[in-house]
Parts: C-alpha cells; structure tokens; sequence
C-alpha cells in the first residue's frame, strides 16, 4: 500500500484537526453515527430528520450521518426509514442544505435489510445470503428467505450504485455502505447467516465477496466526488458468528475494493444487542414505546427477550481490544466506534492510531459534546448509557435522549422540502 494513497494518516493527530477523507476534507474527526433516527415520512425525511442533525452539525461534528437510507423499498427494515429515489431529491436538498449551513459535513448510510426486516410485511420471500426459515421476520409473517441468485446481486448492486449517485446529487459528502448489525450485506459477512458453498460462502474471504463487489461499484461511481466508506463488525459476539480474525479479512477486502475508510462497530440486531451496545438494551423503555403505539406483540415478546438476557455491564471503549487489531493489519483510514464517552477516550483512540472517532449516545445526550470538549467546558458525556434512546426509533416523534426535552411532535408529520418552504 502507498502511504500517499491515504494521505490522512498521521502520527497521533489530535481529534480537533482537520481529516482528508478521499476526496473531501472534515473541519474534524469527530463523527456522529447513523442510528436509526425514527424521524421519516412515507420513506421521505422529516423536518425532525433536519432539525436532529442541523443540531448535531452546529454542536460542533466533523460530519454527521444520517441512517439507514435503503436503497429500495424493500430494502426498509421498518416503516419509517428513508428509501433513496429522485422524488425525495427535495428533502435530501433540505437535509444537506442545513448541515452545511453549521459547516459540517454529511454522509448518508445506504443499505439494504436483506431478510432482516422486523416492521413491515413484505410479499414473497425475502432474499439473503441463504435460503430457510427466517427468524427476524417472524413477527410481521416475513417467515422465509432465498438465498441470492447472480440476477439478484446485479440488480442489488445496481441499487446500491444508484443509491450512492442520488446521494451524491443531492448534495452528500459521503455514502456509508453498511455491512454490519446483520443487515443484507453482513448476512454474507457472517456465517450466522451464510451457509453458502459455491463462491460467496466458506472461507472469509469468499463471505466477504459480494460486500466488495458492491463497495467497488460505488467507489467507481462516486469516488472520485464523494468519500465511500463501510461499516463492518468487529465481530458478531456470539461464538457461532464471525470474529475479529474474519473481521481483519473483510477489512483487507475491503481496503482492496477502494474503501476510503472503515466504521468499525459489533453486534448483530437480533442475535447480540448486547454485544452492539456493550450493555443490554433497556428493553422496559421499548416496552413502553410499543404500547404507546398499539405493539402489543412486541411489547410481549420484548418481555421474553428480557427473561432470558444476561447482565452486561458497559464499559468505555467496549470494542477496542477487537479494532487494535484490524488497526494493526490494514493501512487505509479506520474510524474508532464503542464506548467513547470522555475526551479521554477520544485521545486514547487517536493514539492507538485511528483516524475518526464515531458517537450516536453521547451526542444525543449532548448534541454540542464536541464544542465542549474543544472548549473544555467538558472532558466527559453526560450519557448513562441507559439505552432508552433505541426505544425511540419506534416512537412516532422520533428518536432522542429521555433526559433532555421532547422532540417537537409537528416536525416528525411533515416532509423536509415542506417545511423549509414555509420558513420554519
């Protein structure tokens, strides 16, 4: 590898400098995480969506990035959640308009849930890596899945490719293609969901084929003009799912494919939340949540989950053990996600020599954390790691943090071109 293909690699730079990713240039390597923000309408962003990351832009991030983008419309996970196509081109205008009007800027997390869809019935069987029963789709009687034909990865990466170049018209610095939390892309990372035996199935590298293809035809679309990043698991966490050995192999792959950086996060949505958030889910705010909304199935079977969970205590920088070591076996830009809560962290994770650290929590508790930091107003988070903010993906103001005021309810029942049409 040329050291003067990542051209951002530096001896320990402070978090506070500026960070040449690609093709574009952050004013710092603080980034904020997609996490499902809850805050669509119709697939379309919300006012909520432009206000929760205008917010998270003038609070002082590098970039923020907004979640779950699907590429299609079967590629939604839940109701709620954006799906890329030209006719929502106003409403990302609106949501890129404002963050860079605070400066920051903007990637968008483009995805496909493959099987993993646990909000809405979709007709006919969802496809995956693999063909079978299908657990996460129980609920919403998405009971089966069929295991992805050539056709079928063609027309997946098409979406992809055309996902990324919506993004890139509508004014987005960066895509993030998420290939982790077992979405459809980790379904073929992971031998939790890949019992494939031709090409794409086996070994690591054959499992981590059909990701790199996908990432590879978005670097040659876009790359040039907007930065192409991945998230990938450190590991599954269970010991039947991929480990950190398999997570250095996606990673080389990756950085292969043309990858300008890596967003390295755990767990898998159903399977090992726990292992995601480094502490169990607060599954008696979801409870609530589901209720309020009419879910009583959810509600009951939260219950079940909840009986049967062991306790994990959290504590700070969870994954770090797991991403020294893909650090230390690839060269291109890998960004720290796990734990980080004080400006402690942020400094150990610069000198363990990543490029970027990501947060979702602790800037929900404090969307201005990295203004306090530079400022030294703080050196640590205000969040408990309650975990109740995941609860609020569900709720119909969107997601937020339970300690600070509620979300305005009117902004979340409005399209993001509306609003900003009639001045708000």
């Amino acid at each position: 590898m040329n050291p003067t293909d990542y051209p951002s690699l530096t001896a320990n730079p402070s978090a506070f400098q500026p960070f040449t990713l690609g093709p574009i240039t952050l004013r710092n390597r603080f980034i904020k995480s997609g996490a499902n923000e809850g805050m669509c309408l119709e697939g379309r962003p919300t006012a909520a969506l432009v206000n929760h990351h205008r917010e998270l832009a003038a609070g002082g991030v590098g970039m923020t990035t907004v979640a779950y983008m699907a590429v299609s419309s079967v590629g939604r996970t839940l109701p709620n959640q954006t799906w890329m196509r030209r006719e929502i081109l106003p409403d990302l205008r609106a949501l890129t308009d404002a963050v860079h009007g605070e400066g920051a800027a903007i990637s968008a997390q483009i995805t496909h849930g493959g099987s993993f869809v646990t909000g809405m019935h979709v007709r006919g069987r969802l496809i995956s890596a693999s063909s079978g029963l299908n657990p996460a789709g129980l609920m919403k009687a998405n009971f089966l899945q069929r295991k992805m034909n050539e056709s079928d990865m063609d027309r997946v990466t098409d979406e992809f490719v055309e996902a990324a170049k919506l993004a890139r018209e509508a004014g987005f610095d960066a895509v993030e293609i998420h290939m982790g939390h077992g979405y459809l892309l980790n379904q073929f990372i992971s031998p939790m969901s890949n019992r494939r035996s031709d090409e794409y199935g086996g070994s690591a590298e054959n499992r981590a084929r059909f990701p790199a293809r996908v990432l590879a035809a978005v670097r040659d679309a876009v790359g040039d003009d907007i930065a192409v990043l991945a998230k990938i698991n450190v590991a599954d966490g269970p010991s039947r799912g991929a480990t950190v050995e398999d997570g250095i192999v996606t990673a080389k792959v990756l950085q292969e494919a043309g990858a300008h950086m890596l967003v390295l996060s755990g767990g898998r949505n159903v399977e090992s939340t726990w292992f995601m958030f480094g502490s169990n889910m607060n599954r008696e705010e979801i409870i609530k949540v589901m209720k309020l909304i009419g879910d009583r199935l959810g509600a009951f079977m939260m219950k079940v989950a909840a009986a049967s969970e062991r306790k994990i205590e959290f504590r700070e920088m969870y994954f770090r053990d797991y991403s020294q070591k893909i650090r230390a076996a690839v060269d291109l830009p890998l960004a720290y996600l796990g734990g980080v809560k004080s400006l402690d962290n942020v400094e150990t994770a610069m000198a363990d020599g990543f490029d970027a650290v990501v947060l979702a929590r602790a800037l929900l508790r404090d969307p201005d954390l990295v203004t306090q930091f530079r400022n030294g107003t703080m050196r640590q988070s205000r969040c408990d790691n309650c975990n109740a903010c995941v609860a609020y993906i569900y709720h119909p103001d969107g997601t937020r943090c339970i300690h600070r005021g509620a979300n305005d309810p009117q902004a979340n029942r409005v399209f993001a071109s509306d609003w900003q049409s009639v001045g708000r």
